[in-house]
């Protein structure tokens, strides 16, 4: 039994299909939209719309530009010798809020899973092999998640990265700021063991 009009029925789905959108906040976001006024409501959806047309990939590092490079790739400021390479851009920008990093980056799109079909000829490793073999790059930094999928796709680059004699790392874990010994796991103490330093 629909209990909305067709139109906005078929609205709330369009929001449910969102990740991490369930049917209520999917309806929520449908009524809000339904209240803007014409003009913001077009607004919205032409930003969806050009978002969609002129958001590309930057042929260097696979995140997202609007054409062409993006611009940390089109920095000079920026040290080619170093790529941190992430899952999704999403990562990029978390990476930069800290404002500590000042290297490259490669955009994987992804990550090796193979419950969900996802092989390394699905995502942009090929590109970053590419990169490497140019002689430019002394250090790759892996700073894919710390699970599963993370550990198996960082594993599988630096193994094809071997060849080149590149430095891999992989970005330290362990205790979060703020944690509390108690509440970690057997590995992230571990983790967090290993990567000690000197203070």
């Amino acid at each position: 039994m629909e209990y909305f009009p067709a139109p906005l029925e078929k609205l709330v789905e369009q929001f449910a299909r969102l990740p991490g959108i369930g049917n209520k906040s999917a309806q929520r976001l449908a009524f809000h939209v339904l209240g803007l006024p014409v003009g913001e409501a077009e607004e919205f959806a032409q930003a969806i719309l050009d978002a969609k047309k002129n958001v590309t990939c930057c042929p260097v590092c696979q995140n997202f530009t609007a054409g062409g490079l993006c611009p940390i790739c089109a920095s000079p400021k920026r040290d080619g010798a170093i790529i941190c390479v992430v899952a999704d851009p999403r990562d990029v920008a978390a990476i930069e809020r800290s404002r500590e990093y000042n290297g490259h980056y490669h955009v994987l799109h992804g990550v090796i899973s193979p419950m969900n079909h996802v092989g390394p000829d699905d995502l942009s490793i090929k590109s970053l092999v590419e990169r490497v073999a140019k002689g430019e790059v002394q250090e790759v930094i892996m700073a894919t998640n710390p699970d599963t999928e993370g550990e198996a796709t960082a594993m599988y680059i630096a193994r094809i990265l071997r060849p080149f004699e590149v430095r891999v790392t992989r970005l330290a874990y362990g205790i979060p700021v703020g944690g509390h010994l108690e509440f970690a796991d057997d590995a992230t103490l571990m983790r967090a063991l290993e990567g000690r330093r000197d203070i």
